[in-house]
């Protein structure tokens, strides 16, 4: 069975979804999260930076669950893991991802925006996934929707999530955590305004 992914104890249920730059902001960034309240983060795999900022993480911020998104290939996998990650993140599954995930002792949370998508998951032991792209997919209404054939399986909805909906995605029983950008906005980690972030991570860690 693949490993469940778990927000750490007494954590708010949001996961800031970050791109990180330039790797030498990321250990600030983590700091501010975790002042604000917020115990998890997803650093994207969307830049050149993107596995440094990981390393410098992991190695300065371990109180806060590190987990790596945008993982699209078994290499991806190798190199998150081998860079500290703690959770991995797909926006979708393919056979060869999944296969790969199965052989790993850090937990996956694949992506799935359709009913038959869900299904192939809960096929292969996944109990929880990542709905994605949420707004574009039928956000609330679809998960509502999901709810109904596919009790057992809960959900992180990103997106399109943001502070105006977060907590109507919250209120689904389906719904375990929220991710997006919002609580990390790329302009304030590009200028280092940690100080907004925190502010940010605040009142994200509000959110039940």
């Amino acid at each position: 069975m693949p490993i469940a992914f778990e927000m750490p104890a007494g954590a708010p249920p949001t996961i800031p979804v970050v791109v990180i730059e330039d790797a030498a902001k990321a250990p600030d960034l983590a700091a501010a999260l975790l002042a604000g309240g917020v115990r998890a983060i997803e650093v994207t795999l969307r830049s050149a930076a993107a596995l440094a900022a990981i390393e410098a993480i992991a190695r300065t911020t371990p109180d806060i669950l590190l987990g790596v998104g945008t993982v699209l290939s078994p290499d991806d996998i190798d190199r998150s893991i081998g860079a500290g990650a703690q959770f991995l993140v797909s926006p979708g599954a393919t056979p060869t991802l999944l296969d790969a995930a199965a052989g790993v002792d850090v937990a996956f949370l694949p992506g799935a925006a359709t009913a038959s998508e869900a299904m192939r998951l809960r096929e292969r032991g996944y109990r929880r996934l990542k709905f994605f792209p949420a707004d574009a997919s039928g956000g609330v209404t679809a998960l509502k929707g999901l709810a109904g054939p596919l009790a057992d399986l809960e959900f992180c909805p990103t997106g399109g999530v943001g502070a105006a909906n977060a907590m109507d995605y919250l209120a689904l029983k389906s719904v375990f955590a929220v991710g997006g950008s919002w609580l990390a906005p790329s302009d304030a980690i590009a200028c280092g305004d940690w100080t907004r972030i925190e502010g940010l991570a605040r009142d994200a860690a509000k959110l039940a």
